[in-house]
């Protein structure tokens, strides 16, 4: 795309811009209260203040530099500068890159509201990526990983989660967090696969809608003193990189855009979401930094939403460094901020502000698109109540970091896990046998919790986090000291590149296994964050995978644990294990969870939440085109076909067994205004109390366009006791079964649709074809 064609792009539709669509009722009622506030406050504002609103610099700016004692602390100049000078209205960051006790964030926070309210009147907005609980507070509450809360299906803990993570962040003064992520891990090479809540856009969006809710509370207008903003990222498409690697050019199409990426940012807004981040890369060639129609049109026009758009890591500066579709700075923050962008994330150096104002005073950017967006801020910090508090005492949140806290982990991480082998019920292990524990991932806090883990890379989480058990130290608690050998085989190496692993031990390992009843080989991959974590293939180290070969001649009893953010190719040695658990990252508590639910002492209910692959090149996702099914080229819509996964999305076992019998729905016909309610008989068939998440698909059998073999359209998680049976209700809109057309407008074709939950499956029929002119069936 040439230049001109993105500014004109950029430019087009601008007078619209201040002008939301009347017709849409707004995402976020309307508060004539702050609206006067805003406006009051926007009418006094110099042009210099208002810039200043538009720009979050990194806490490293203001950081001093020579301090002999290392512990960190703003510079007074600096901070002058950053607030006094450019009247900079927002910041984000950990000090010194590394996570900080609750009175410290208090202390920094305040110093930093101090000099913002007394310079302009207007306070700060801090922002942080507490992603999977307060993972950058001291003592602070861990919870599993996004993947790991995915795999629960469980929403009330994915609300719960974000709940407990807002009391502990606001604990520190921080009011604001970029999470939850809802990108869609349909990528199993992405390095950020593990961030977000799986493939499928429904759970994404089910699960992103849960989180906003936990952050923000029921009342977006008010945000409670024990609640932040959430900032639902990354906006949108990040999860399918062509090549895999982070931050590299996607290429998905208008109606995958519409009906699956954008599934789960359209319910986070609906929940009320006051942010948005936006996706670092491009699609089909436009960086979406510079997309007018996916920031200004579907997210502030279409849905008549007042919240702010924020960029990610120096993403405005990337387009004239990076993507090379203008040829400079300022004529970067030109096309941004004519695209919808309202606050960029500079972050280390202030001349945002200077080319910004220049800009503004040549006419390149409307004044009317300067007052857009800093209303946006400004509203945003109201409904926050920064002004009146702008800090907090975190004295006042005594929950913090508690057992209250740490039991909704542990049940959490408990629900998370998956179980995806038991061959002749080797699992639970019988008490009182020896226990060889091996692998690299045996003794170490850092691989249960992966990346955004007391620091951006997870790599010091075993220094921060002493006070939790690795799975080691939970399986010597669990089953004794005497009961538990361990020959690691194989280790990360400490200092080197998150991937790098020491000259390998496993003569020492396979020694070790003749004292030994069990073998529990813990593999997988050690902690990674985004662009760092990028590989080149999926398959587990050759280290690891020759350890459980080795392994595996002593005729010992193997259960893989595998412990990855990511699915990691094993198809070598998975014939080779009786049993396989994926842990994924379950955080903090993850080595207690293993023990207990590898006693028996609790049960496994976690499902996969995406597709595990089985070949090098046999990358799919569970809602894949008929003609993807390589194994099996008849019968594409017979649920027994097979396609080349290791494991299927929605696949795990339990210690119970359970029967689905009696599907039924109200109405075998419908329109798209109806809603369906069907229901389902699920019995518990074993000896053992445990919970199913009963998943209900539909699969459109003719299309217009060629139809996913099948779609995710409602899950429920029932607990069940040994002989115990209920009748479980999944309610479905007639307009779920809708899909957007070639010509990008939503549609519901008249035909039959099959509907299937575990075994049991039955036909309904739409009677009349709907096209909807709007572009989101609302």
């Amino acid at each position: 795309m040439s230049r001109k064609l993105i500014l004109f792009v950029a430019l087009s539709g601008l007078v619209s811009t201040a002008m939301a669509q009347t017709t849409v009722a707004p995402a976020i009622p309307r508060d004539e209260n702050i609206e006067k506030k805003v406006e009051a406050l926007l009418e006094k504002m110099t042009l210099e203040e208002k810039i200043g609103q538009m720009t979050e610099l990194t806490i490293d700016v203001i950081t001093k530099r020579d301090n002999p004692t290392k512990e960190f602390q703003i510079d007074d100049a600096l901070l002058d500068t950053v607030i006094g000078k450019y009247k900079v209205g927002s910041i984000l960051n950990v000090p010194q890159g590394i996570a900080q006790s609750k009175e410290k964030w208090e202390e920094i926070i305040k110093k930093i509201q101090d000099k913002s309210m007394k310079t302009m009147g207007i306070p700060c907005i801090y922002g942080v990526d507490q992603i999977h609980g307060t993972t950058y507070t001291l003592g602070g509450t861990f919870f599993p990983q996004g993947i790991n809360m995915a795999a629960t299906f469980n929403r009330e803990l994915v609300r719960e989660g974000a709940r407990i993570s807002a009391y502990e962040t606001k604990a520190g003064s921080i009011p604001w967090t970029y999470a939850p992520v809802l990108d869609l891990a349909r990528d199993a090479r992405w390095p950020r696969h593990w961030e977000n809540y799986g493939e499928d856009c429904y759970v994404n969006a089910e699960m992103g809608r849960e989180a906003v809710l936990g952050f923000q509370g029921g009342d977006p207008n008010n945000i409670g003193k024990q609640q932040v903003a959430a900032c639902i990222k990354h906006y949108m498409g990040y999860g399918v990189p062509v090549s895999g690697k982070d931050r590299t050019p996607s290429s998905i199409t208008v109606q995958d855009m519409r009906e699956k990426h954008f599934a789960p940012f359209l319910e986070g807004i609906k929940a009320g979401a006051l942010s948005v981040m936006v996706n670092s890369a491009m699609n089909n060639g436009l960086p979406f930094h510079a997309n007018y129609e996916l920031l200004t049109q579907w997210l502030k026009e279409d849905l008549n939403w007042d919240g702010m758009i924020v960029t990610d890591w120096a993403d405005i500066n990337n387009l004239y460094t990076r993507d090379k579709i203008v040829g400079s700075k300022k004529e970067a923050i030109k096309v941004a901020i004519n695209a919808g962008i309202d606050m960029s994330m500079v972050p280390y150096e202030w001349s945002f502000c200077i080319y910004l104002k220049e800009l503004v005073e040549e006419g390149e950017v409307p004044m009317s698109r300067i007052d857009d967006a800093v209303r946006r801020v400004l509203r945003m910090k109201y409904r926050l109540g920064l002004f009146d508090t702008p800090a907090y005492r975190h004295q006042d949140f005594p929950l913090f970091g508690g057992k209250e806290h740490a039991t909704a982990a542990l049940r959490a991480a408990e629900e998370s896990v998956v179980l995806l082998k038991n061959t002749e019920g080797v699992l639970p292990l019988v008490s009182g046998k020896k226990i060889l524990l091996t692998g690299p991932n045996v003794n170490s806090m850092r691989t249960l919790n992966g990346g955004w883990s007391y620091t951006w890379q997870g790599d010091r989480a075993d220094e921060y986090a002493t006070d939790y058990n690795t799975i080691l130290e939970s399986f010597t608690n669990k089953f004794g000291t005497s009961n538990i050998i361990y020959e690691p085989g194989v280790t990360y190496k400490k200092g080197g590149a998150w991937w790098e692993e020491n000259t390998p031990e496993i003569n020492k390992a396979v020694a070790a296994a003749a004292n030994a009843d069990y073998i529990v080989a813990c593999i997988g991959e050690n902690s990674y964050c985004e662009t760092p974590g990028n590989l080149s293939n999926l398959f587990l180290s050759k280290n690891q995978l020759d350890l459980v070969k080795a392994l595996a001649t002593t005729g010992k009893p193997i259960i893989l644990v595998l412990n990855e953010g990511r699915p990691r190719i094993i198809n070598e040695i998975e014939p080779l294990a009786k049993a396989v658990i994926n842990a994924m990252l379950p955080g903090n508590y993850g080595g207690d969870v293993l023990a207990n639910l590898m006693a028996g002492d609790a049960n496994f209910s976690g499902k996969m939440p995406y597709t595990y692959p089985k070949e090098i090149n046999s990358l799919f996702t569970y809602d894949y085109k008929p003609c993807e099914d390589l194994e099996k080229m008849q019968g594409a819509y017979d649920y027994d076909a097979v396609m080349s996964v290791q494991w299927a999305f929605g696949y795990g076992l339990s210690y119970t067994t359970y029967a689905y019998s009696n599907l039924k729905v109200d109405k075998s016909n419908f329109t798209a205004d109806d809603i369906l309610t069907f229901t389902v008989d699920v019995k518990n068939t074993g000896n053992r109390i445990g919970k199913e998440s009963v998943l209900l698909f539909s699969s459109d059998l003719i299309a217009s366009l060629t139809p996913d073999v099948r779609r995710l359209r409602a899950f429920e998680k029932v607990e069940l006791r040994p002989g115990e049976g209920k009748t479980v209700t999944l309610k479905v809109k007639g307009s779920d079964f809708a899909f957007v057309g070639y010509d990008g407008k939503w549609i519901l074709e008249k035909g039959d649709f099959r509907i299937q939950t575990g075994n049991q499956t039955l036909n309904i029929s739409c009677t009349d074809t709907k096209k909807w002119d709007t572009p989101n069936k609302e």
